[in-house]
């Protein structure tokens, strides 16, 4: 087969991963950007930002996809965030806007496969303020930047199949559809078949080249609209 090596009996088997050694677990290092900043989840700084934040939306339908919320209540956000801070897998990040100091979202690392150096992306709670603006694709774009950094060779994005805007979100990144998994999970007592998306190492130096060509302040408007589209990464 064409692009694999043979062992000794003539089988085709993958490529040599040379001086391969389990890469280290995401820590809490706070990931600075040009428009927003990553912090680890801190209830008392940011919980009050982030329900705020989510209660502006004028229904719930941004949480239908989620595992965890709608939240009608700051306490019950705030219970949620207390044991999520809590935990490293997964491990949650704030979205902090670098204009207002305001938390707009969160997202999270999580599946953390050190070993085999995999990992996922999941747990994207972002506000309707964050939402498609440049905010929301730094936030992806630094922690994509971290991971690749650690030495991972696996970066995973996982949704719901039905989930159109995810997978659209996924494709726009540079993800690249991988299948779907039939009858995956259970959540909120329906079924999920869980559509797979997955960025290498080996496309992450692409993927970076377009994420900082589309970061770059000439590529906005006076008004903030960006000139041209975030390049779909293939190698």
């Amino acid at each position: 087969m064409a692009g694999h090596a043979e062992n000794e009996f003539g089988q085709p088997v993958g490529a040599a991963v040379r001086d391969w050694a389990p890469v280290p677990s995401p820590n809490d290092d706070t990931l600075a950007g040009r428009y927003c900043t990553l912090e680890h989840l801190d209830p008392d700084r940011h919980a009050d930002d982030l329900y705020a934040a989510y209660a502006a939306a004028p229904d719930a339908r941004d949480w239908t996809y989620l595992p965890v919320g709608p939240f009608p209540t700051a306490q019950s956000y705030r219970a949620w965030a207390d044991a999520a801070a809590e935990s490293r897998d997964p491990r949650h990040y704030a979205v902090v806007d670098n204009v207002t100091g305001r938390a707009l979202g969160t997202l999270a690392l999580m599946r953390q496969d050190l070993a085999n150096g995999v990992i996922e992306v999941g747990f994207v709670m972002f506000s309707r303020a964050l939402q498609r603006t440049p905010v929301s694709t730094e936030a992806q774009f630094l922690l994509m930047r971290h991971v690749f950094g650690l030495g991972y060779r696996r970066y995973e994005w996982k949704c719901d199949s039905l989930n159109e805007p995810s997978r659209r979100t996924a494709e726009r990144l540079g993800f690249t559809y991988e299948g779907t998994f039939r009858q995956a999970v259970v959540y909120k007592g329906r079924n999920r078949d869980t559509a797979w998306f997955a960025m290498t190492d080996g496309d992450w130096s692409s993927a970076r080249a377009a994420f900082e060509e589309w970061l770059d302040p000439a590529n906005f408007d006076g008004a903030g609209r960006q000139l041209g589209p975030l390049r779909r990464t293939r190698l």
